[in-house]
């Protein structure tokens, strides 16, 4: 049986039965702490759970001392500001395929032909042209990109191409899959930066400074950004109900 261990807000595991046993005799993990395997509807302390393994009365330390990582080494591995950077550029890279088929389609070789024709006799009048014809075509591409991002965001792989080529993907702050409502919501914000602030990337460059490597979106939306791959993370277990004895919500 694999159980998992709630401490801290944060939960950790899975661990054998045979070693949370052996932790609850010795007062490494404590009886009112919580605990959770699979089966269960709920969080419920560790006590009730394992009712035979009580603490052994020769030891009894006065605080308990970290175990297999139930400490800061524990906590999950947050990508590293340049590690996103560099999804980003490789989803820059990505996205052009599409972006050019897209402009071309739409005739912005014409219309770059139309403004150097035009740009020798009138400067100024040849780029508010330009810059009006093309509204229509970086409408459509900023969909697109847009579209992108929350499609892969939410989907099985948690990341897009460029995150999945860094090894790191997104998840909400239990560490599940993002809903498409959420993923949509955390892109949205983070368009609405780059398309308005004066310092475009400004919600990126928090992620260097937040404890949880979280961009401004990140922490609007709900969001952790995580190393490893969706296939290889563990689905964590899921938190007590609110009203539930034991409630418990990393």
């Amino acid at each position: 049986m694999q159980v998992w261990i709630g401490r801290n807000g944060e939960r950790f595991g899975p661990y054998t039965d045979d070693e949370v046993r052996q932790w609850l005799r010795d007062g490494t993990v404590r009886t009112d702490e919580l605990g959770w395997y699979e089966g269960m509807t709920d969080w419920r302390p560790m006590g009730e759970l394992f009712p035979e393994a009580r603490p052994e009365a020769s030891v009894a330390p006065p605080s308990p001392p970290p175990f297999l990582g139930i400490n800061e080494a524990a906590a999950p591995d947050y990508a590293t500001f340049w590690s996103r950077v560099g999804a980003w550029v490789i989803d820059y890279i990505v996205l052009m395929v599409p972006f050019t088929i897209i402009s071309m389609a739409m005739g912005l070789g014409s219309l770059m032909t139309e403004f150097l024709s035009s740009f020798e006799r009138d400067q100024t009048a040849a780029f508010a042209a330009y810059a009006t014809a093309v509204r229509p075509i970086s409408l459509v591409l900023v969909i697109v990109g847009y579209l992108y991002y929350v499609f892969f965001e939410s989907s099985k792989w948690q990341a897009t191409p460029g995150k999945m080529a860094l090894g790191i993907r997104v998840t909400d702050v239990q560490g599940r899959r993002l809903t498409p409502a959420r993923a949509a919501g955390r892109n949205a914000i983070r368009l609405v930066n780059v398309l308005s602030s004066l310092v475009p990337f400004v919600f990126y460059i928090v992620a260097a400074f937040t404890q949880r490597k979280q961009g401004v979106h990140d922490l609007l939306a709900g969001t952790y950004v995580l190393v490893g791959r969706a296939s290889q993370a563990v689905e964590p277990a899921p938190s007590a109900r609110p009203g539930n004895h034991g409630s418990f919500d990393a």
